[in-house]
């Protein structure tokens, strides 16, 4: 995974007194709020649909599915395909294990101090 520098983000986080995993998703990994209530609704509701999903979230299914997609590109969440009986399929949805989202938030921030030490080396070579 790429470091996606913010600071602005990790100002803002810092400020937080007690910051949530809300808080924390969205900065580490540069995702929409509604983007990490919606990996905390699959950690809840694993295997979930987009439908189920967007009931639980009370959102259209267009930007629940969006949401997903954004959390599959940050490899926080994953989808399997189910058929059905009467034919055709659907898409099942689960999230990245907490333990390993949190390793890959290591992983993030990790990236991201790297990316500032090299920054920081730079500075006077001209």
């Amino acid at each position: 995974m790429e470091a996606d520098p913010s600071p602005q983000d990790f100002r803002d986080l810092m400020l937080e007194e007690e910051p949530g995993l809300e808080e924390v998703l969205t900065c580490v990994f540069g995702i929409q709020r509604h983007e990490a209530r919606t990996y905390e609704a699959l950690l809840d509701n694993p295997g979930s649909t987009v439908e189920e999903l967007a009931t639980e979230l009370d959102r259209d299914r267009s930007n629940v599915n969006r949401s997903l997609s954004t959390l599959r590109e940050k490899e926080l969440a994953d989808r399997e395909r189910r058929l059905l009986d009467g034919g055709g399929h659907v898409y099942q949805y689960s999230p990245t294990p907490l333990p390993d989202a949190r390793e890959l938030m290591h992983e993030t921030l990790d990236a991201w101090a790297g990316y500032v030490h090299d920054r920081i080396e730079e500075f006077g070579d001209d």
